[in-house]
């Protein structure tokens, strides 16, 4: 009997009490749920093994990253219904632990572990990373780092194209990527208000098109740093190509360990996600002492909502598992409290949400037209790993469940209030 696809959908009925707006097709060829909705399609039984093993985000996303649950029709259609049904839940939604009190869906579960066959735990794809308490320390940013980055430059370039940034773009209607991302490394020497001859500090630089944009366009000498090896040798190519060697150095190294300061601007551009919470304000106090007085910071960083209880916050597990080992998110009043607390003034904070969806989407859009050869390159299982994280993330950017904000910050010197900003300052836009 076909009758897997009606089982599955009833039983996640059951647990979320609530409709799913998606359709089922399982592995016995059986379908059920609205015809003109994205189908979750459920390629074999150890996809239920999983998620009985690991119910919620880990189980679903080793499922995926190994093949055995997929989407077929539009997956930002499939990420939004499904957020607005399982990760945006309110506070008197039924939980799990409240679902299986009630007889049914505990006999609907039994049920499930019939269908999944034998009991044994599938092991987790090879793309995931074992989980560790976040400690945040040279070597273990470095590995975390390693895992990200350190995947192939031609894979990233098959997914960023020519600009070879990674991070927001700055779009205006119509524009391209390139165009969007060579006006938000614009938009950030126009606040650092670069000038020629001064120090620029480009903290992450990853593949260097910060550095090679200040050092090119506005005459500044730039140090780089990453703890990437891969992203440091494609930088130190390109700005030799582009003949600013005598202009731009590109190190291996850690922020921590800088110290051929003082600096006349640092920019952090999509790196102070990987610092964590408890090392934040060390990250804050370092990039202090290495600015000049007078001297700016431009960090540009993703930002999470608030929670209530922020005791409460957990990093997500498919983001720590297989994406961002040891990554955090803080709110952007978190992040200005900490740059004030080490003595920076902030003087603007831009929110550039928008902007990241419109970005995800680009990139999503690259890795798909040039699916085959990025599979070969990193594997099939990496491969859907960013797929599914960006456009699950280009979901949550347009729904407000995260942001993305440029901060401003001066170090203005002690006892002169002298911030040397404009009194309007806004000339940049």
């Amino acid at each position: 009997m076909q009758d897997a696809a009606p089982r599955l959908r009833s039983l996640v009925e059951q647990l979320l009490g609530a409709p799913l707006p998606l359709r089922v097709r399982a592995w016995d060829g059986s379908e059920a749920g609205p015809p003109s909705a994205p189908a979750l399609v459920v390629r074999n039984r150890r996809a239920l093994r999983r998620l009985l093993w690991k119910p919620g985000d880990l189980g679903l996303a080793r499922a995926w990253v190994s093949g055995d649950l997929t989407v077929e029709g539009d997956l930002y259609t499939a990420l939004d219904l499904l957020s607005g049904l399982v990760w945006e839940r309110g506070p008197d939604a039924r939980g799990l632990g409240a679902a299986l009190r009630d007889p049914e869906v505990r006999a609907a579960v039994r049920g499930l572990v019939r269908m999944a066959g034998l009991p044994l735990p599938p092991a987790p794809p090879a793309e995931e990373v074992r989980r560790r308490r976040h400690l945040h320390t040279r070597r273990t940013d470095r590995r975390a780092i390693s895992h990200h980055y350190d995947v192939g430059n031609d894979f990233y370039e098959i997914v960023l194209g020519p600009s070879m940034v990674y991070s927001c773009a700055y779009w205006q209607e119509g524009g391209t990527l390139e165009e969007a991302q060579r006006d938000k490394l614009e938009l950030v020497c126009r606040k650092l208000a670069l000038k020629p001859g001064q120090r620029l500090l480009d903290v992450g630089c990853g593949w260097g098109s910060m550095a090679v944009h200040a050092a090119r366009d506005h005459g500044a000498n730039v140090v780089g740093v990453t703890l990437s090896q891969e992203q440091a040798a494609f930088a130190r190519k390109r700005v030799a190509e582009e003949g600013l060697t005598d202009k731009v150095e590109i190190r291996v190294q850690d922020y921590r360990d800088v110290t051929d300061g003082p600096y006349d601007a640092i920019s952090s551009i999509g790196m102070a996600e990987h610092v964590g919470a408890e090392r934040y304000l060390e990250y804050a106090e370092v990039l202090g002492r290495l600015l000049a007085p007078g001297g700016r910071l431009l960090n540009h960083q993703i930002a999470r909502r608030p929670e209530r209880d922020e005791s409460s916050y957990s990093v997500n597990e498919f983001i720590d598992a297989y994406v961002f080992p040891d990554g955090e998110l803080a709110p952007v009043g978190t992040t200005v409290t900490q740059l004030e607390r080490a003595g920076f003034e902030v003087r603007d904070v831009e929110a550039l949400r928008e902007h990241y969806g419109l970005t995800l989407r680009r990139w999503v859009a690259n890795l798909e037209a040039g699916w085959s050869r990025a599979a070969r390159l990193t594997g099939a299982g990496r491969a859907r790993v960013w797929r599914l994280y960006m456009a699950a993330s280009a979901v949550a950017f347009e729904r407000n469940q995260i942001g993305v904000n440029q901060i401003l910050a001066v170090k203005t010197p002690a006892g002169s209030g002298a911030s040397g900003m404009p009194l309007r300052a806004r000339t940049w836009n």
